[in-house]
């Protein structure tokens, strides 16, 4: 399995702004599709973002516009601009592939807006 390092999490203020990032330890070949997930206390696990190992994006409705996801090799970083305080969460970084099939997740790292 892959193993995902966070990085950048932390406490900010409504409408400031944090960067994530994910270091994935697969150097061998480029990973095929990197994601962020996040989890608040007592909701299921959403999809904020995800990329393809071209670089192509997509973002959920409730982030396009203020979030960025760009990638170098396997390594993904989600810049957030004008966080609100309903982007608090724990978020999680993904990797899949399908040849070799992996599917891993990172440790979390916590992100919290304050009003």
């Amino acid at each position: 399995q892959v193993q995902l390092v966070e990085s950048g999490g932390g406490l900010v203020q409504a409408g400031g702004s944090l960067r994530l990032s994910c270091a994935a330890s697969e150097r061998r070949f480029s990973i095929d599709l990197m994601g962020w997930y996040r989890q608040s206390p007592g909701k299921h696990r959403e999809l904020v973002a995800q990329i393809l190992s071209q670089g192509v994006a997509n973002y959920a409705g409730t982030v396009k516009g203020r979030f960025n996801l760009s990638r170098v090799e396997n390594t993904m970083y989600l810049q957030m601009n004008s966080l609100k305080p309903e982007d608090t969460a724990v978020y999680y970084c993904n990797a899949w592939n399908s040849d070799p099939p992996n599917d891993s997740w990172g440790q979390g790292t916590q992100v919290t807006v304050s009003s």
